[in-house]
């Protein structure tokens, strides 16, 4: 008997840790599984990250694109649309866009295309060449989703898209998954688990454009200015990528390796969050951060860099506090005022919590897209199943 339900191939440059690919796992695992089918098609590899996928139904396939532009393998992707027959092709992020073009040659009825943060080098959205790139491909695509108000306001002004067709919808988080601890858990293999401590911490792939290395400089900088601190402030960086070894070179020259955590990548985000006191996310750009909103639901306070999304979820003085980019003076002055006022840095934690269950809950998150695809697609999942 053929599946009724209609499928949604979700298509991305790399299927790989991070918050793009994870917004991608969490609206397919809270999905009702009787409303649509779901393929994750990456453009170049699939890693061991689909494991977080916990529906038994979906399609994996990694096309082995070679460094390039995607017209070497339009028909390739045109053959696999015309055997999948999708019903949906939701591209996400500039360097899936041109699967559009595929897209609609094959006669996908639903072109959908997302933002989720800035490019690398255009961190401020003002490259006329990534706008032309995106105004070049926007009648292949009949709908675009901002995950951010900065991005919607992005394809809409310089860009040009009709706001009639761009709909901004912001992520979700697994408040059950992630959630307070009563005191700051120990994470297995840290090795800073006395209760005097105050751990400071961020999460993420260590790459330029979420640059660690301004947090690096400033808990150097907060020792120097605060040398108070050294018995009690510690940090963890939990990530890999190329500003790893960047960032231990920075606090071993300052002779403050031994006060810092950086293990690479982990799995247990949850169990990661529950072992911070405070999280920073110190990005040049973001669109919608999904390690904010999980500390957020975590019960921590949040340091962030005021761009992109980050200003849309941090509010100053009510859940944590925003400072300038590659600023670590000014990142390092806003440390070591939480590290010295713990009881009310813990009351902005709460906030935080309540901000998630208030208007960043995974519900809501889903809802948005089943009902953004269902009026795309003309009728509602029901009538197809009926």
């Amino acid at each position: 008997m053929n599946d009724r339900r209609p499928l949604v191939a979700h298509v991305v440059h790399r299927f790989d840790t991070g918050g793009l690919e994870n917004g991608v796992v969490n609206l397919i695992n809270h999905m009702p599984a009787d409303a649509y089918r779901h393929a994750v098609i990456a453009l170049t590899e699939i890693t061991d990250f689909k494991k977080r996928i916990d529906r038994p139904d979906v399609k994996f396939i990694a096309l082995s694109k070679r460094p390039g532009h995607v017209l070497w393998i339009y028909p390739q992707l045109y053959k696999l649309f015309r055997q999948l027959k999708p019903a949906i092709v939701h591209t996400r992020n500039l360097a899936a866009l041109e699967t559009a073009v595929p897209a609609w040659a094959a006669q996908v009825p639903v072109r959908l295309h997302g933002e989720h943060g800035r490019d690398v080098g255009d961190f401020d959205g003002t490259s006329k060449k990534y706008q032309w790139v995106r105004r070049i491909y926007s009648p292949f695509v009949k709908h675009y989703i901002a995950l951010s108000k900065d991005l919607a306001h992005y394809l809409v002004q310089p860009v040009g898209i009709n706001e009639k067709r761009v709909t901004q919808i912001y992520n979700g988080v697994d408040a059950t998954r992630f959630h307070p601890a009563p005191v700051r858990q120990i994470v297995p293999g840290c090795p800073f688990d006395a209760p005097g401590l105050w751990l400071v911490g961020t999460v993420g792939r260590m790459q330029t454009v979420k640059d660690q290395t301004n947090l690096a400089q400033a808990f150097v900088h907060a020792l120097k200015i605060s040398p108070e601190l050294r018995d009690q402030l510690r940090l963890v960086m939990i990530g890999d990528g190329p500003l790893r070894q960047d960032s231990l070179a920075i606090l071993q020259a300052a002779g403050l390796a031994e006060l810092a955590w950086l293990p690479g990548e982990r799995s247990d985000m949850p169990e990661i969050m529950r072992g911070l006191d405070c999280f920073v996310l110190p990005s040049l750009g973001e669109g919608i951060s999904n390690t904010i909103l999980e500390a957020m639901a975590s019960g921590l306070p949040i340091i962030a860099t005021a761009v992109g999304g980050n200003v849309e979820l941090v509010q100053n003085g009510q859940n944590g506090c925003l400072v300038p980019p590659a600023n670590p003076e000014a990142l390092a002055k806003a440390i070591v005022g939480f590290a010295q006022q713990r009881e009310s840095t813990k009351s902005l934690g709460k906030k935080s919590r309540q901000l998630v269950e208030n208007h960043y809950s995974m519900t809501a998150m889903v809802t948005n897209y089943q009902q953004l695809y269902d009026r795309l697609l003309g009728h509602s999942t029901r009538q197809l199943n009926a």
